[in-house]
Order: C-alpha cells, then sequence, then structure tokens
C-alpha cells in the first residue's frame, strides 16, 4: 500500500513547496492540524484589490502526502478568489469522502491511490483548508472599516 501512495510524483511535489516562506504581514493567516500524525500547515496570504489571491506563503511541517499538497495548492493559488479556494476545499473534501467528481485543481488526481486509506485524507486536506480559513480572513479584512 506504501508503494502506490508515495510514488515518485508525490515525493517531487513534497520536495519542490513553491512561496515556502511566510508573509511578513499578511491579510490572512491560517493553521490547520492533523490529530492523528500532527502534520501542520500554515498559509499567510495577501489580496488585491479585486480579493484575487496576490502573495502567498507557507510554513509546512508535513508528511509527504501533505507535502505534496501544499505544493499542488501553492502552485495554483494566485489569482484564485476566497470563493474559489473554500470551492476547492469542499470539493477536495467532498471526493476523499467518497464523492466521483476529482476536483478541479490541476494535478489533485494524484492522491487517487489515497481515497482508501481514510487515515491520510487529514494530512491532504490541510493546505486546502487553511487556505480557505486565510483568504476568507484577507477578504474580511479588505471588507471591515479600519482596513488599511
Amino acid at each position: 500500500m506504501s508503494a502506490p501512495l508515495y510514488n515518485a510524483e508525490i515525493l517531487r511535489l513534497a520536495a519542490s513547496i513553491p512561496h515556502h516562506e511566510r508573509l511578513p504581514d499578511p491579510m490572512g493567516s491560517a493553521e490547520r492540524r492533523s490529530p492523528i500524525c500532527g502534520s501542520r500547515v500554515t498559509v499567510d496570504v495577501d489580496t488585491d484589490g479585486d480579493g484575487r489571491i496576490e502573495q502567498v506563503g507557507l510554513l509546512v511541517r508535513a508528511c509527504a502526502l501533505g507535502q505534496a499538497s501544499s505544493s499542488l495548492l501553492a502552485a495554483n493559488m494566485i489569482g484564485r478568489t476566497p470563493a474559489e479556494l473554500a470551492a476547492a476545499s469542499e470539493a477536495l473534501t467532498a471526493w476523499l469522502a467518497g464523492g466521483e467528481d476529482v476536483p478541479d485543481w490541476p494535478g489533485i488526481a494524484i492522491f487517487a491511490p489515497a481515497l482508501s486509506v481514510t487515515g491520510r485524507h487529514a494530512s491532504i486536506r490541510l493546505a486546502f483548508e487553511a487556505a480557505a480559513e486565510a483568504a476568507a480572513q484577507a477578504r474580511d479584512r479588505a471588507r471591515s472599516p479600519a482596513a488599511e
């Protein structure tokens, strides 16, 4: 079972996480932790005037699956809206829980071998959940009257 889960592509993604430094003063920031394995992912975001993700920073302390998921997320989230990130997180959760539709996120089908390994699902979801929350915080911060 380990071979299909931890294949060369997963390991390549895990070793090449873009935006792997935290932002100094992010508009939104969220951390998620897996209670099963202790993996942790923190996502920082800044948005532009249209509310789209403009900058991303990550701190990833996770297993290879959590790292690979963080890599796919970070490589494809610039320019996305908070709603798009929330939808991606929800679609990933539904797919891992037994949904038939592969989420519309570049490269996410690489996790198909993990569908039957429910103990690994939390690690795969961490980055997407943190990104959705961080983006919502940035959106709310931009909307507040005290926003700079």
